[in-house]
């Protein structure tokens, strides 16, 4: 990458200002997952119930990222994402002050944290807009790097609820998100050229377009699979290992991280190589790493190496696939972000929730991962499809810039 055409490219600032956005929206959502140990210790959580309470935020935000896309195009993105943080400081600060009492208003809690999750769809317009085709990738992958939000989450949520209390960890949240609110409010700027505000069958019918359902159910496995291990990896290891809530969250912020942090090397490998040719060796990769932890390794350790792996080429086909549908839905950018990070949100739903639910039923992880395994697998095949009619169509050299 020629690191002086991409500074000079975009706004440098507001890209900034979408990945702190981002980072700390993220740390929220899956907030409940690094507190599910506490959780369930004082409600009594059965393992679907766990599975269920770090789901319901992933499904929240999932929905809530097609409002959130609305809003980016017919308001901004920087207003979308300025209403958005108000709204999970509002929830934040309730549920702190008032208190917790029972397992049914945590799951209204990870309603409202839904709304975090929606970020996507205002952080990834806001940074997109700015930059040229040719740079697309590396810029989606810098904002998108806002997934290590999730890793903070693991790294000191459990550890603050044992010093403070878990219900304390939610007043805490509240300090850092304002001050990103407040950085927010100063760097970032919408950019110029906007398309014009469409009517809601306007939006809706891009779903008449079949290559807008292969990139949803490509991101529903990428991203879904990062965000449901992100929400779940913590109970996971505490059942599976007995670790405890400390350690498992070290555990899983290390796996997060690794997920997070190569985001925009997915991205910008994929503005050099071409996004199908490295969304073709993640899901290769995912699918190998998922087959061997579902076996229940003997140990911790080499848990966490496979699920390192899983989650770093999960990490780098997201950016992958935000390198790929700028390209071929510029001009509805805003309702595509929300309507394919919903199906990444969905496919984080499916995984957390299913993971509960295959613990519950047959006392072992090992359904719930095998499926996810065949999920990529399936992606890999309907990528081999169509990419093809990709290459020769929308994707064709003599009308982008892009490698596709």
């Amino acid at each position: 990458m020629n690191k002086s055409a991409f500074l000079k490219a975009g706004h440098t600032p507001t890209l900034m200002a979408a990945f702190l956005y981002f980072d700390m929206a993220f740390m929220v959502w899956v907030l409940l997952g690094p507190l599910g140990i506490s959780i369930a210790n004082e409600f009594h959580l059965d393992h679907a119930q766990k599975g269920l309470m770090v789901a319901i935020p992933v499904l929240s935000g999932a929905l809530l990222r097609i409002v959130m896309g609305l809003l980016v195009d017919h308001l901004s993105p920087r207003k979308a994402a300025i209403i958005g943080q108000l709204l999970v400081l509002a929830s934040l600060a309730f549920a702190w002050l008032h208190g917790i009492t029972s397992f049914s208003q945590v799951l209204v809690l990870g309603v409202f944290l839904g709304v975090a999750g929606a970020s996507f769809a205002a952080a990834l317009p806001l940074a997109s807009r700015w930059y040229p085709p040719e740079h697309q990738g590396t810029a989606m992958g810098i904002a998108g790097a806002g997934n290590s939000g999730t890793a903070l989450a693991a790294l000191f949520a459990p550890g603050l609820a044992l010093l403070f209390g878990w219900q304390n960890v939610l007043g805490l949240a509240l300090i850092p998100l304002s001050i990103t609110l407040i950085a927010f409010l100063w760097m970032a700027k919408d950019a110029p050229g906007a398309p014009p505000p469409k009517t809601l069958g306007q939006y809706l019918s891009v779903l008449k377009d079949r290559d807008a359902w292969w990139f949803m159910f490509f991101y529903s496995v990428t991203f879904g699979g990062f965000v449901g291990l992100a929400s779940s990896l913590v109970i996971y290891f505490n059942t599976q290992y007995g670790l405890d809530a400390k350690t498992a969250g070290f555990f899983t912020a290390a796996c997060v991280f690794a997920g997070s942090m190569v985001r925009p090397i997915g991205g910008n490998l994929a503005d050099r190589i071409g996004g199908v040719k490295s969304l073709s060796v993640v899901y290769a990769v995912a699918a190998s790493a998922l087959l061997l932890s579902s076996f229940g390794l003997p140990q911790a350790w080499m848990a966490l190496i496979a699920f390192m792996v899983v989650m770093l080429a999960l990490g780098m086909g997201n950016g992958a696939v935000f390198q790929l549908v700028p390209q071929r839905f510029r001009k509805e950018i805003g309702v595509m972000t929300g309507l394919v990070g919903m199906a990444g949100g969905v496919g984080g739903f499916y995984l957390a929730s299913s993971l509960g639910l295959s613990r519950q039923l047959t006392g072992s992880y090992q359904a719930g991962l095998l499926i996810f395994a065949g999920l990529a697998l399936l992606a890999l095949a309907g990528l081999t499809g169509v990419k093809l009619r990709w290459r020769t169509t929308w994707g064709a050299s003599h009308l982008t810039t892009a490698r596709i």
